[in-house]
């Protein structure tokens, strides 16, 4: 022992001297300035890739903010509100569209612009695209960066993440040119727009409905295009790519012919989507069939294309080319539960995904049939999903119950509108009964705040918002209570 203690001793004095000169100490106080403000940033600075991902949408929002309040951006004397500029930034980085004041005249074409850009930034990630400027400007990306990149994106590693941000860019790129100049040839030749105009509408739309935001640059939104296919069909398809997601996009490039060798997720999602489609569109058309205020008054064929377009729209985005106000409260029930299942994950829609619901379906009727494990396109579900999926569904059920029992004390309209509103702006669809406008201003910080928990996701914010993550160091016994 005396001889290892005499042996620590040398090893230290020698070490020491080198230590101290390779790694000289910071002196405290005001001989270091510096200090204090690193100890600052160390503190604030996001401890996980859920934290930064909150923060860097949270900072988007207040920068939208701020821009919307110029007076340059608001038509009239003055700037927008605080609220009203906080709401529409919040709806365009969140891709919800709802709005409080109405876009086409409230807001200047400089407004506008901001919007778009909001939009564009919101659909493709605030993290992400801060990833992929670093790979246009610098060409490489810092181990910090792939990771904030691949949580936001939901890539499969770490070193791949280069490759999905230009995919991204590359598909989002294609998809709203080609869907800006579609519009703008239709804008032109049917109905006289200038070619300036034309344009400018053609890529106002093209981005807003790829991204599934709904910003309309029209009061009525797309109803002055009810019954006209060269409108409403690209946008409704541009909704529909968006709405897959990207990773399922990626894997339809390179197998779209061998569905066999699709991946579980890419298969809930395009078998989901067709379904949610085909029985949406049924559904609405059925029971607005009749409806003079909706379907009723407009040719057969136009009323199928009209509850087509709102069985795309419903699920993702806000556009609407019927009186939504107008329609059957069984119809709103309906859209609230498409609303609430939305679209494909790692992509522009919301709601709480087709996957999601997918898995539960899938555990509900292996429970039913006894079975152990839940199989599904012939593969074992992992545990941990079935438990991320009950989670993400049971916080937003109750987030959603409270918010819309929140908003009937604050205001004098209806449940069926209220949850509407809310389901609408948690599953950041956009669509609205015109109530939006109409609430006090508390209820539209509850919508705001709903916009931005359901574009992170509840999973991602309460991830986010813990003070700290530990795995357990022991387990408890079993022990099984009585269910049903």
């Amino acid at each position: 022992m005396l001889f290892r203690a005499r042996l620590a001793r040398r090893v230290r004095a020698a070490v020491d001297p080198v230590a101290a000169r390779l790694f000289p100490a910071r002196p405290p106080g005001p001989a270091n300035p510096s200090g204090r403000l690193d100890a600052v940033v160390r503190r604030f600075r996001p401890s996980s890739p859920a934290q930064a991902i909150v923060t860097g949408f949270f900072v988007a929002v207040v920068v939208g903010t701020g821009v919307l309040m110029l007076p340059a951006a608001k038509e009239g004397p003055g700037g927008a509100s605080l609220l009203d500029a906080l709401f529409t930034a919040t709806s365009s980085v969140c891709v919800t569209g709802l709005i409080t004041v109405d876009t086409p005249t409230y807001w200047t074409p400089f407004g506008h612009v901001v919007i778009l850009v909001l939009i564009q930034l919101g659909g493709f990630g605030v993290m992400a695209f801060g990833a992929l400027v670093g790979v246009l400007l610098a060409g490489r990306l810092g181990l910090r960066s792939r990771i904030l990149a691949a949580a936001e994106t939901k890539s499969s590693g770490f070193g791949d993440v280069r490759s999905v941000l230009v995919g991204v860019l590359k598909i989002s790129v294609a998809v709203e040119a080609l869907l800006a100049l579609a519009l703008a040839a239709r804008f032109m030749a049917g109905y006289g727009y200038p070619p300036g105009r034309a344009l400018w509408h053609g890529v106002f739309h093209a981005v807003s409905s790829f991204n599934n935001a709904g910003f309309a640059l029209y009061t009525d939104s797309l109803m002055g295009f009810v019954g006209d296919p060269w409108v409403c069909l690209p946008i409704a398809l541009a909704v529909i790519i968006g709405g897959l997601g990207f990773p399922v996009l990626f894997e339809l490039r390179r197998r779209y012919r061998r569905p066999i060798h699709w991946s579980m997720n890419t298969k809930l999602v395009v078998f989901g989507s067709a379904v949610l489609l085909v029985g949406g569109t049924v559904f609405i058309t059925a029971l607005e069939w009749a409806n003079p205020a909706t379907l009723g008054a407009l040719p057969p064929a136009e009323r199928v294309l009209a509850g087509f377009f709102q069985s795309v729209v419903t699920r993702t985005a806000g556009f609407n080319s019927v009186d939504v106000g107008q329609m059957n409260p069984v119809s709103w029930m309906g859209m609230d539960i498409l609303m609430f299942i939305g679209g494909g994950p790692a992509g522009t829609a919301g709601g709480l995904k087709i996957t999601t619901f997918a898995v539960l379906y899938f555990i509900l009727l292996t429970e039913i049939r006894g079975g152990v494990a839940v199989n599904i396109f012939g593969k074992r579900l992992s545990r941990a999903v079935h438990r991320q999926a009950i989670t993400v569904v049971l916080l937003s059920v109750a987030l959603v119950t409270a918010s819309t029992m929140a908003l009937m004390l604050l205001s004098d309209f209806g449940q069926d509108r209220i949850l509407f509103e809310v389901v609408s702006a948690f599953a950041t669809v956009g669509m609205s009964t015109g109530i939006t406008a109409g609430l006090p201003p508390a209820g539209q910080v509850i919508l705001i705040l709903l916009m931005f928990v359901g574009r992170l996701g509840p999973v991602t914010l309460a991830s986010a918002l813990a003070l700290r993550q530990r795995a357990p160091l022991y387990e408890l016994p079993k022990e099984r209570p009585l269910i049903g």
